[in-house]
C-alpha cells in the first residue's frame, strides 16, 4: 500500500476480467483430489531448478501445474515468510525471483472497510498483506503510475518500491541478505523497479494473471486446498490434505453489481465516472 502520503485514491483503467466476480477461495475445501477428479495419470510439477525456491513455493506451484488452476495464464507467488516474489510462465516455468517489501504487520487478513480509510487512520496491527488466491487486475494512480492491484476492495497492489520517505530505508531493506527487515508497507507489495518493469511492467498482460500469497501462520492446504502432488500420484510417501476444515473466504461477490460498486469488475455501459480505491502504500 504504497503511495505518498498526497495520494489516497487511485484510479482503475482497463477493464477487469469477469473471474474477479467468482470468489477468490470461498467454498473450497481441502479434499482427496482423486475423488475430486483432479489427478491426471501423470503428474505435472513446476519447472523450478534446485534450491531456487521454498517447499511452501514448491507446493504451491506444483499444485498450480497439476491442476492447472492458472487457467493457462502466466502467475505470481508471494513467499510472505521469505518475502520474496517468483514469477512464472502460463506453464509453471519459473522466469525468476526477487526480495520484496510487505505489509508491516504479521498476519493473514485484511481488515474489513480497510480500503476506504485513509491511511492515518490504518493502525500499526492492521497493516498486513492478505494470503490467498487472486486475479490480478492492472491499475493507475492520480500520479500516473501503473499499479498490479491484487486485492483491490483492500487496496492491495503490487507496484514498483518508493522511496519517498528516504527514513524508512526500502532499497536497502530490500539490498539485505534477511528477511526480517522486509516488512514495512501498509500491505502493498513493494517490487524492485528492474524486476516490476520486466515481468509485471505495461508491456505484460497481466489481467487474468493468478497471485498466490502464501500464509504465513496458516498451511498453503489450508489457504488454497492444495495438495502434494508427489505424494497423491504415488511417487513418494507423504499425506496429502483429506481435512475437512473451512478454508479462508477472502472475496465474494454473490451478486456482480455490488463487484461492480467496489471497482472489482466491468464498468457498466455509459458510466464515465472516475472508479476510485485508496492507495496503500
Amino acid at each position: 500500500m504504497d503511495a505518498a502520503d498526497a495520494v489516497r485514491r487511485g484510479v482503475v483503467v482497463g477493464l477487469a476480467a469477469l473471474a474477479l466476480l467468482l470468489p477468490v477461495a470461498a467454498g473450497r475445501q481441502p479434499a482427496d483430489p482423486a475423488d475430486a477428479g483432479l489427478v491426471e495419470s501423470s503428474p505435472r510439477f513446476a519447472d523450478i531448478d534446485a534450491g531456487a525456491a521454498s517447499d511452501d513455493v514448491r507446493h504451491v506451484a506444483d499444485w498450480v501445474a497439476d491442476t492447472h488452476d492458472n487457467a493457462g495464464a502466466p502467475f505470481f507467488v508471494v513467499d510472505k515468510k521469505a518475502a520474496r516474489l517468483y514469477a512464472f510462465a502460463a506453464d509453471a516455468r519459473l522466469l525468476a525471483s526477487a526480495p520484496v517489501l510487505l505489509g508491516a504487520a504479521h498476519g493473514d487478513h485484511s481488515v474489513a472497510g480497510i480500503g476506504d480509510r485513509p491511511m492515518e487512520q490504518i493502525r500499526p496491527d492492521e497493516r498486513t498483506t492478505p494470503a490467498g488466491r487472486f486475479l490480478a487486475q492492472r491499475g493507475r494512480n492520480t500520479l500516473g503510475e501503473d499499479v498490479v492491484w491484487v486485492d483491490y476492495a483492500a487496496a492491495v497492489s503490487m507496484h514498483r518500491v518508493r522511496t519517498t520517505r528516504p527514513e524508512e530505508l526500502r532499497l536497502h531493506r530490500l539490498a539485505t541478505a534477511s528477511s526480517d527487515d522486509n516488512r514495512i508497507s501498509y500491505g502493498c507489495i513493494n517490487v524492485p523497479v528492474v524486476f516490476y518493469e520486466t515481468y509485471l511492467g505495461a508491456h505484460n498482460a497481466m489481467n487474468g494473471a493468478v497471485v498466490y500469497v502464501l500464509p504465513e501462520r496458516d498451511s498453503a492446504q489450508q489457504v488454497f486446498g492444495s495438495y502434494d502432488v508427489a505424494a497423491v500420484h504415488g511417487l513418494r510417501d507423504g499425506r496429502h490434505s483429506t481435512e475437512k476444515g473451512n478454508t479462508y473466504v477472502l472475496r465474494h461477490h454473490a451478486r456482480p453489481e455490488q463487484a461492480v460498486r467496489e471497482g472489482l469488475g466491468q464498468r457498466p455501459a455509459g458510466h464515465t465516472d472516475s472508479w476510485l480505491a485508496t492507495v496503500r502504500r
